[in-house]
């Protein structure tokens, strides 16, 4: 081999070797913002089936079985032009509330009775979205207002102290004073408008 081949063979493997150091350090490389380490407790694995988490008393952990809802789209009768007519983007987003097994017993009371109106006689808590044109954003939607719906249900607000009952207390006893003030003023206003009787 010629000096001008053991050149050329030498610029190749430098190449090479350049190319698999950064090939090697870009596999290693985790952005910062890299979804193990935004969610370091999940799996990640999009193939596997999740099972809901275990809930006591009103605690929900937001996880919502996808595979227990059941799907439906509509015609939107919101804005769109002609795509109204032609494109099924409202959700109807809908699930048996009394076997939900992800939800404790306790909070599926809760949520039935806050949400009466949203329940079918079937037993089906029903959630509807026509917010946008699109089939995936108003399913989004419509999962996000479930999940509010729940997490609304499962809010106990804390115990008042004595010190916040004895201010609201007191505001109350202002403002009923406030209010037979107001009363008397008005009632001498108009005893004021009448003709002075005459025997």
């Amino acid at each position: 081999m010629n000096l001008c081949g053991s050149r050329l063979m030498f610029h190749y493997l430098g190449r090479n070797i350049r190319y698999f150091q950064t090939s090697f350090l870009a596999s290693s490389y985790k952005s910062a913002i890299s979804l193990d380490k935004l969610y370091p407790a999940s799996d990640l694995d999009i193939t596997k089936i999740h099972t809901a988490p275990k809930t006591e008393g009103l605690n929900f952990s937001g996880y919502v079985p996808m595979e227990k809802m059941q799907v439906s789209y509509s015609r939107s009768s919101g804005p769109g032009g002609q795509n109204v007519n032609k494109v099924n983007t409202k959700v109807d987003l809908r699930f048996n509330l009394a076997s939900a097994d992800w939800l404790s017993q306790e909070l599926k009371e809760k949520v039935a009775e806050m949400y009466k109106n949203s329940i079918t006689v079937e037993g089906f808590l029903v959630v509807r979205s026509d917010k946008t044109r699109s089939q995936q954003l108003n399913l989004a939607d419509a999962m996000d207002k479930l999940r509010h719906m729940i997490h609304t249900a499962a809010y106990v607000p804390p115990p008042s102290s004595k010190e916040s009952f004895e201010r609201s207390r007191r505001r109350h006893e202002a403002s009923v004073r406030e209010r037979l003030r107001q009363k008397r003023v008005r009632s001498q206003v108009k005893q004021g408008r009448q003709e002075p009787q005459c025997d």
